[in-house]
């Protein structure tokens, strides 16, 4: 997940403007206490995802794989009054942690917190998004692709995380023999080709992809 020089990664972080207190309290508590804390967007990307927001000022975002919720809450910051995240996750184990992190935030009206399947759920949501994250299981990409593509905005943005997938992605790079390399490898060039949304990959951390519905 590394691609940059180490220091100008550092300087970038340096001049980039803090985390509030409780995504420092979340980012902290991940890594002390939970499995797999590289999982977490963490500052940098933390940021990007809270200037989307703000640029995109959306009433609706659905976010697919929330984790200790960082990503969740950086995401929130932008949303217009009287609007919402739906963010769902199938580890209930982290439950009880995300909510305590969600309730003690300033967001806690705008979160709708969901534990379960997403393929499950998001069918069931009658909503327009304006803006999607996808941060979940690598190998349900593309599904998750073709589930909420009707149900963004015209107009609106998906983003999906890890598409870089620390360089596996890359030609020559790994086999590609592993379900996660694959599914990514397909999920790239299925939505690079897909008339319905102009897309740029950003090499940020493990590679942000950008998709906007036209």
């Amino acid at each position: 997940m590394k691609f940059l020089d180490e220091e100008i990664e550092k300087y970038a972080e340096a001049h980039t403007s803090e985390e509030s207190s409780i995504l420092k309290k979340v980012h902290r508590d991940t890594y002390a206490n939970v499995i797999m804390p590289r999982m977490l967007s963490g500052h940098l990307q933390g940021r990007i995802l809270a200037t989307f927001s703000h640029m995109i000022k959306p009433n609706l975002v659905l976010e697919i794989g929330t984790y200790t919720g960082y990503s969740a809450l950086c995401l929130a910051e932008g949303i217009a009054d009287g609007g919402k995240i739906i963010t769902i996750d199938i580890n209930e184990e982290l439950e009880e942690k995300v909510k305590g992190f969600f309730q003690e935030s300033d967001f806690r009206q705008k979160i709708d917190y969901r534990i379960g399947n997403a393929l499950d759920i998001i069918p069931t949501l009658s909503e327009k998004f304006d803006l999607v994250f996808i941060d979940a299981d690598k190998e349900n990409y593309g599904k998750y692709f073709d589930i909420i593509i009707d149900k963004v905005q015209k107009g609106g943005f998906i983003v999906a995380d890890n598409v870089l997938w620390s360089g596996k992605v890359i030609p020559g790079k790994s086999n590609g023999s592993d379900k996660d390399t694959k599914a990514l490898i397909d999920f790239n060039l299925k939505v690079h080709n897909d008339t319905r949304v102009e897309n740029v990959l950003l090499p940020i951390r493990d590679g942000l992809m950008i998709l906007k519905k036209i």
